[in-house]
């Protein structure tokens, strides 16, 4: 397959593709600026991912700026919501699979267990509310689409949580961590091969039932300040950069956007379905903090 996938060089689920793709026996086409601005005109949109001449479109590229879209919300939602509808418009045309990548952040937080699909949706920010708006517009546009939400992403590439603490702990012996928000630390390496294994069953299978929302986190759970203990343990055994965690409450450290406080995603229906279980987020976090200590980038 040539998979077009949205997004610049600086995205991490594009990077991961990139590395895992050609492994998997397909071609990979990053999909960006200036070719591809998704805040612009629909039809320009539409005729950039046309030229791209995709087997399978992967709708990556998003407004990520939590905190600024709250005073930018116009901008938000062109590229989160408006961008997408035009690329599930491309994908319609072109009769080929989209996949479309959101967000814990369509929920509230609110919820005690680990949220489901079946779940009624509540965005508390205004970059939750566009991610949701986007996941409309595409299921709306394109019935060959699936919308995975993920959360808490990192990887070997790009700014993310687990490159901030190695290099916090290089400066610091102590290092305070939000430990009342829980979720599922998912790696984008897992996210990459997990995109390319649904990709493959559009392409092989009509059957309705592997389209419509999913959740792809990876399997377990934790706080950011367990997410953080791990990999300082995981640094430390390696001996790289390690700190003592401190665990303090979301209103020590308040945020313009307001974040869930509950963003464990089921994936259970993902599983069921496409066959398709991320690893346990301990051992993929393990993976990842070796391979930014070998390479020696563990700035953010």
């Amino acid at each position: 397959m040539r998979i077009v996938v949205t997004g610049g060089p600086e995205g991490q689920v594009l990077e991961s593709l990139l590395e895992f793709g050609p492994k998997a026996g397909h071609e990979i086409v990053a999909l960006g600026q200036p070719q591809l601005d998704l805040s612009s005109d629909p039809n320009s949109i539409v005729a950039a991912v046309r030229a791209s001449r995709p087997d399978a479109i992967v709708s990556a590229a998003a407004y990520t700026a939590v905190d600024k879209a709250e005073s930018e919300r116009d901008l938000a939602f062109a590229i989160n919501a408006e961008g997408p509808r035009a690329i599930a418009m491309a994908a319609r045309d072109l009769s080929v699979p989209l996949v479309q990548i959101s967000t814990d952040y369509v929920f509230d937080g609110s919820k005690n267990e680990p949220y489901v699909e079946q779940d009624p949706t509540g965005p508390a920010s205004v970059y939750g509310a566009s991610k949701r708006a986007g996941e409309e517009a595409v299921l709306a546009t394109h019935d060959n689409s699936a919308i995975l939400r993920t959360a808490w992403v990192y990887s070997p590439f790009s700014a993310n949580f687990v490159k901030t603490m190695l290099r916090l702990a290089g400066d610091r012996d102590e290092v305070g961590v939000v430990a009342d928000q829980r979720g599922n630390p998912t790696s984008a390496l897992d996210i990459a091969e997990a995109i390319v294994s649904v990709l493959e069953n559009l392409q092989a299978s009509n059957d309705p039932e592997l389209r419509g929302v999913f959740h792809m986190t990876a399997s377990g759970e934790g706080s950011w300040a367990d997410f953080a203990d791990a990999i300082f343990q995981s640094s430390g055994s390696r001996g790289g950069p390690t700190a003592v965690v401190r665990r303090i409450e979301t209103r020590d450290y308040p945020t313009p956007a307001k974040r869930p406080a509950n963003s464990r995603l089921d994936s259970s229906k993902l599983a069921r379905l496409h066959g398709v279980r991320l690893p346990d987020w301990r051992q993929s976090t393990d993976e990842v903090v070796e391979r930014l200590l070998k390479s020696l980038k563990v700035t953010a």
